[in-house]
């Protein structure tokens, strides 16, 4: 793992442990590279509770209670999906907050409203409103899928540590 999703997961992990809550992911693009970079931490099972692997539809909707009209409304690549999916990953899970990816990593999949690179990002924590948030990562589907596991450790970390 790179020295920066390295040191986001430390960060996540030292807002979590001062909050005493636990996350969960639930990742589509990023196949699980999220949970890796979180459980390479030593001692991370004391705030990490579990991780989603939803990359078919059919497995956000049985594995998170994505509405399979939010799928059809918007597609896998939207920040709906994205909030349903972090919110998907606290109710079925026993965390206080939850991050969700999903997106096109390419090098296939493009398209002209959402091309390689887009990534739509979910957080959801005890007592806040959901966010979401898209961004379009440069380089190929290594360098997309890197970006999104900056991006959503970031995101998180930031999110607990703003309470």
């Amino acid at each position: 793992m790179m020295a920066p999703e390295h040191a986001l997961a430390v960060g996540l992990g030292a807002a979590l442990r001062g909050r005493g809550w636990l996350c969960a992911t639930a990742e589509s693009c990023t196949g699980g590279l999220v949970a890796a970079a979180i459980t390479s931490i030593s001692g991370s099972s004391a705030w990490f509770e579990r991780g989603f692997v939803t990359y078919s539809n059919e497995a956000k909707v049985e594995e998170l209670g994505v509405l399979p009209e939010t799928l059809a409304a918007h597609g896998a690549v939207s920040e709906q999906v994205a909030r349903e999916m972090a919110e998907g990953a606290m109710r079925r899970s026993h965390a206080q907050c939850a991050l969700a990816v999903t997106g096109v990593a390419g090098p296939d999949g493009g398209t002209p409203d959402k091309p390689v690179g887009t990534v739509c990002f979910g957080f959801a924590a005890s007592g806040r409103k959901p966010m979401t948030t898209t961004r379009h990562f440069p380089g190929d589907r290594a360098a997309v899928r890197e970006a999104a596991v900056r991006e959503a450790l970031g995101g998180l970390a930031a999110i607990v540590a703003a309470g």
